[in-house]
């Protein structure tokens, strides 16, 4: 049995503490709020203490990589977050598939603020919107999709730490990218764990042959057919994680001096096409988890 360790991933509170500050000295220039989640894990992939941060701002969900999501669990986070006010989309960033309805959407839950400008003799006056989301849910991808080729800095806004940027999308919205990284709480292993699945962290500090085996465990207790499909082989429901990934070594032939299997390799596989949706569109979250 290869020696994988399980391995927890560390984060780092004074980086929260910062982004923290940025974001409550930036909410007083903007009018509500575009949060950017994965729709494989929507609830792992979103900070905690987001609500308590923006109190009473608008906010508008974007549910990112809904291509390679379960689209029957993203109906249900989208009707889920519409049921606590929230607005939301299912969208994909990289391809643009659903972010024509951004705007239209953002003028449905700005409508109170546009209508008091309108009453104030300042109608077109731009809706700023600040975008957040942790690392590789798809925030400069949804900036650069929305911006196009008005990805100039719009102005330096007083009061704002000078590496904030704002974006013109047109259509009277602006958007606010501000510096650092939002980071979730991490009091459950497995919210670093999902995060780690997907990308988020980077994979230079993490194992990524246990993360392999761990990711399988998953898959076999939720979607043991897609590991079947993809990968052709079968009986492994009982076994562990680590024995999945040395039947897709040899399946795939990854091989080292003396026929052992080449883990790292299998490894990498694994995550590769789990993240590129290879696997199939499947969600590791639902509501009501």
């Amino acid at each position: 049995m290869p020696d994988f360790q399980k391995q927890y991933i560390q984060w780092f509170p004074g980086h929260m503490a910062k982004t923290r500050r940025l974001i409550k000295e930036s909410l007083n220039l903007v009018d509500g709020v575009v949060e950017i989640v994965d729709a494989r894990i929507p609830y792992s992939s979103s900070n905690p203490e987001i609500d308590d941060l923006i109190k009473n701002k608008p906010r508008i969900i974007l549910l990112n990589k809904s291509d390679v999501a379960d689209p029957k669990a993203t109906k249900m986070w989208i009707e889920h977050y519409k049921s606590k006010g929230f607005y939301a989309l299912a969208v994909d960033c990289r391809s643009g598939k659903g972010l024509n309805q951004f705007i239209p959407e953002c003028k449905k839950a700005l409508n109170r603020i546009i209508e008091r400008n309108e009453a104030k003799g300042m109608a077109g006056k731009p809706i700023r919107l600040m975008v957040v989301g942790i690392p590789n849910t798809g925030k400069s991808s949804f900036i650069n999709r929305m911006a196009g080729k008005n990805k100039a800095v719009v102005a330096d806004r007083a009061g704002v730490t000078r590496s904030n940027q704002w974006f013109n999308c047109g259509n009277g919205i602006e958007l606010l990218d501000t510096p650092g990284v939002l980071w979730p709480k991490f009091d459950d292993s497995e919210v670093g764990d999902k995060l780690a699945f997907i990308g988020s962290v980077k994979d230079e500090v993490t194992d990524l042959e246990s993360l392999s085996c761990r990711l399988l465990d998953v898959l076999n207790k939720t979607h043991p057919e897609m590991i079947e499909e993809r990968y052709k082989i079968s009986d492994f429901q009982d076994l562990q994680g680590w024995e999945i990934l040395e039947m897709i070594g040899k399946k795939r032939g990854f091989l080292v001096k003396g026929g052992e299997i080449n883990y790292e390799r299998a490894a990498a596989i694994v995550c590769d096409e789990f993240r590129g949706g290879k696997l199939g569109r499947l969600s590791l979250e639902l509501p009501q988890k």
